[in-house]
């Protein structure tokens, strides 16, 4: 049975596992469609709140990808549901954020003001690429003043094919600066449970998976719900991010993308720390003197799967928490460390505060 099978819904986050920026993830549309054949339902979720479902939907689509609207929930319609369930209808509220965020809020029968001086009983805040300086003055004085600080998310950065750029998150800090230090009152997005519990109580699902590639709000937020959660290194997080990973931010399962979601359950899984080692695909991790030292099991193999490899030393690593070295235990260890980046953790031990 493929992993996608094991669940009724697999929840996909979208910048950095489905796509980044407009183009699509290599074979990611492609493992989509798979899990949809396959007769897994699948929900889209994204923190990004410069676009209404119906749009990303769309462009979904146009990558190949099987999408429709209902099937996409944004942090700016679950903001917008959220505020209409607390506020008596036509309350006033500054919307700090892309066109796509004013939309929602109008559309569940609140009332956009875009001056503090009309009194805002909230005002909510999400990434826009147009946001500025006076955007965001507007929404400290209205939240001096009293208004209600609703934080679509908290991502400091969003990928994007030049690499990581400023998020939500960092627009958010300097309203937070400007008001001494004061965070949000609410935050919607992931890392909170809230987005993955709509989409599965919408979907009517009991047992989720989410696809994500942060650990800070995607994996965070799967274990905030309940939730088993998929790692693709497609994204934001490199092996090394894996291995420091918190207790509370430690994937299930990890792979290279999302076509793992159609293999066996088992291929993917973190494996178990038991008898002082671990051991997945042809590799193995044993620990010595606080070092994690990664082998092959078969010492007359080529070189194996090196995320095979990165799920092993996660299984260590997560068991040794005080581990400050990781190191090879023969030549072709050596190359999948070379090619994961961590070889550099052999000659100086990292900080062993992770």
């Amino acid at each position: 049975m493929s992993l996608a099978a094991g669940y009724d819904l697999v929840i996909f986050d979208l910048d950095g596992v489905v796509y980044v920026g407009t183009e699509p993830v290599a074979g990611a549309p492609e493992a989509v469609r798979a899990t949809v054949d396959g007769g897994t339902p699948v929900a889209y979720v994204t923190n990004n709140a410069s676009r209404r479902a119906g749009e990303v939907a769309e462009l979904l689509v146009s990558m190949g990808v099987p999408a429709r609207a209902e099937e996409v929930l944004t942090s700016a319609r679950a903001a917008a549901e959220l505020l209409a369930a607390d506020l008596p209808p036509a309350s006033p509220v500054l919307v700090v954020g892309a066109p796509a965020l004013r939309e929602e809020i109008a559309a569940v029968g609140l009332r956009l003001v875009d001056d503090p001086g009309d009194r805002p009983t909230a005002v909510v805040q999400g990434y826009g690429p147009d946001v500025g300086w006076a955007h965001l003055a507007d929404a400290t004085l209205a939240i001096r003043a009293g208004a209600r600080w609703v934080a679509t998310n908290t991502d400091v950065t969003l990928p994007s094919p030049r690499g990581p750029l400023p998020g939500n998150g960092s627009l958010v800090a300097a309203v937070s600066a400007a008001l001494g230090g004061r965070r949000p009152d609410t935050v919607v997005g992931k890392p909170e449970p809230a987005l993955f519990e709509l989409a599965a109580r919408l979907a009517g699902a009991r047992r989720a998976l989410v696809v994500g590639d942060r650990l800070d709000t995607d994996i965070d937020g799967a274990r905030r719900a309940g939730m088993d959660a998929l790692l693709v290194l497609t994204g934001v997080t490199g092996a090394v991010e894996v291995l420091r990973a918190g207790a509370h931010e430690r994937p299930t399962h990890i792979a290279a993308d999302c076509s793992a979601l159609s293999t066996p359950d088992e291929i993917s899984r973190v494996p178990a720390w038991q008898d002082g080692q671990a051991a997945a695909g042809t590799w193995r991790v044993t620990y010595d003197d606080r070092r994690l030292v990664l082998a092959t099991r078969e010492p007359e193999a080529e070189d194996g799967d090196p995320i095979a490899a990165v799920r092993t030393l996660a299984a260590g690593a997560w068991a040794h928490p005080e581990w400050t070295g990781v190191g090879p235990d023969d030549a072709v260890a050596e190359r999948a460390l070379a090619a994961l980046g961590l070889d550099r953790f052999g000659s100086w031990p990292v900080s062993a505060t992770h």
